[in-house]
């Protein structure tokens, strides 16, 4: 764990973000220090403790804990070291998650069984141990990083955008429960956005790559401003997103995984 650089009796609300090395998650970090917040933020790659540096420059205290989500071992590690701080979490966004691309029957096993244990499994484990912690006190809020991919079928990354849709429908379900807590929960619904999610789900040759992304620091914008005004859900990024989460709503699924398909599948980025 890296040491904070200044003293964790700061009266600044405390947040959690999970993979904040890059990307939406370190936009997100960000998001919290330049509004008064201190951070502790994971990811398991070597990034980390450069993004933390980076957010210090905000006057911000930062804590930096390499962690694998992946591994149950990995959520608990997490949360102790929140815990250890005395700091109460007044907010946390669970952003961590990887794709895997390619067609379902040749991808290996492995790949799409660490997209179920990172984007699922993990997400519930800490999401329990965060929303007993905010009950117990009567208040928090929780961001959940989904996608717009949660809104149809996935060809060619089948278990990523089920996974989104499982996030989507379990960060509803639950803000549905906790209505009268004290503690808010708020889906974010980025569209392709310019990270390093194409590289890593080895997705460069389609066409969803290809195209136009929306800037990371903008769709953490539309998150953080969602999740303190309390909302449900938010479309962030470009207005095509929105169109295609009304079209997703609209159209049947025999139809939107046709759209889906012809802009993740392998070689479309090509044509």
């Amino acid at each position: 764990m890296t040491t904070p650089n200044t003293d964790d009796s700061s009266q600044r609300p405390f947040a959690l973000v999970t993979g904040a090395s890059s990307g939406i998650g370190l936009e997100l970090a960000r998001q919290f220090a330049d509004n008064g917040f201190d951070v502790l933020i994971t990811a398991e790659d070597d990034e980390l403790d450069k993004a933390a540096a980076d957010l210090r420059a905000t006057g911000a205290t930062v804590i930096a804990e390499r962690a694998d989500l992946a591994e149950p071992t990995g959520v608990e590690q997490l949360f102790q070291a929140a815990k250890s701080t005395g700091r109460p979490i007044a907010a946390a966004a669970l952003n961590a998650g990887v794709g895997a691309g390619g067609r379902f029957v040749e991808m290996d096993l492995d790949a799409d069984l660490r997209v179920v244990a990172l984007n699922v499994a993990s997400t519930v484990h800490l999401a329990k141990l965060l929303v007993r912690d905010m009950g117990t006190r009567g208040e928090g809020r929780l961001l959940f990083t989904s996608s717009i991919a949660a809104t149809v079928p996935g060809p060619y990354y089948a278990t990523y955008g089920a996974s989104k849709a499982f996030i989507q429908s379990f960060a509803q379900a639950i803000r549905y429960e906790l209505k009268d807590s004290g503690v808010t929960v708020t889906s974010l619904m980025p569209g392709p956005t310019d990270t390093e999610f194409f590289e890593r789900a080895d997705m460069t040759d389609t066409a969803a790559d290809s195209g136009k992304k929306d800037d990371p620091a903008d769709v953490a914008r539309d998150g953080f401003e969602a999740l303190m005004a309390g909302k449900d859900q938010v479309v962030a990024g470009s207005v095509k997103n929105k169109a295609q989460t009304a079209a997703g709503k609209a159209l049947p699924d025999t139809v939107t995984a046709g759209m889906t398909a012809k802009l993740t599948k392998p070689g479309s980025g090509d044509s």
